[in-house]
């Protein structure tokens, strides 16, 4: 079965981006736009299960585009995100047809569970599907990682990692052989970039080399700018 595909429009470009890598990562298939003129664009051209919609864009805003596609479908799920906390904004939105409202800041967390929530109505058997992509058990190189537990095993010896140090192996394994950002590391388990994060984060990293050092074929490489990769060698 196909993957649920989401129409996200958020004209923050670092934020849109984090959110798009974060449902991917969870199963959805995202397509993300920076201005309300897009968004609505690739709604007429394309077929999605939710839309997630900035209410301030460019060109035109959330509001706008979600009178537009109500029109063309009056069914689809239809989330807001916004900065406005205006009770009056609120209301235009549930006016207009919304299925739900999130106000930034916001859990990205938070936000996976109300699409699930909206999906389980309108396509129960697609996010039963999303939800189980969300691996628990990861093999890396010669270690096997229990993420329920956090358990960390090879040839026998168990390692108990901390709730977060098991967040960010588990992040590093979903991304294993490819970069996973760092800002996206940062925002998806410490809830924002600050240089004090940034630099907590650090120490994780290097707890969890010293954890995956007994296979000479595992390694968690710094990536220049970007963030870090986790290496398995064949």
């Amino acid at each position: 079965m196909s993957k649920p595909r989401i129409l996200l429009a958020e004209d923050d470009p670092n934020l849109g981006r984090l959110l798009q890598e974060y449902l991917e990562v969870k199963g959805y298939s995202v397509q993300m736009h920076r201005d309300g003129e897009a968004a609505q664009k690739a709604f007429v051209g394309g077929a999605f299960d939710c839309c997630i919609l900035d209410v301030m864009m460019p060109k035109r805003d959330g509001f706008s585009v979600a009178k537009a596609i109500r029109k063309m479908d009056p069914s689809i799920p239809i989330i807001f995100l916004t900065a406005r906390g205006m009770i009056a904004d609120k209301s235009e939105g549930f006016a207009i047809g919304a299925d739900d409202y999130i106000t930034k800041p916001f859990s990205m967390e938070e936000l996976l569970m109300r699409v699930h929530a909206l999906l389980r109505r309108t396509r129960p058997q697609d996010a039963a599907e999303a939800a189980s992509t969300d691996k628990q058990q990861y093999q890396i190189g010669a270690y096997h990682f229990d993420f329920p537990t956090r358990e960390l095993s090879f040839a026998g010896n168990i390692v108990r990692l901390t709730s977060r140090e098991a967040d960010l192996l588990q992040l590093l394994a979903r991304h294993q052989n490819d970069v996973l950002r760092r800002d996206t590391a940062l925002q998806q388990i410490w809830g924002d970039d600050s240089y004090f994060n940034a630099r907590s984060m650090d120490v994780f990293i290097t707890k969890l080399r010293k954890y995956l050092q007994q296979d000479g074929k595992v390694e968690i490489m710094n990536v220049h700018g970007l963030g870090y990769k986790l290496l398995v060698r064949t």
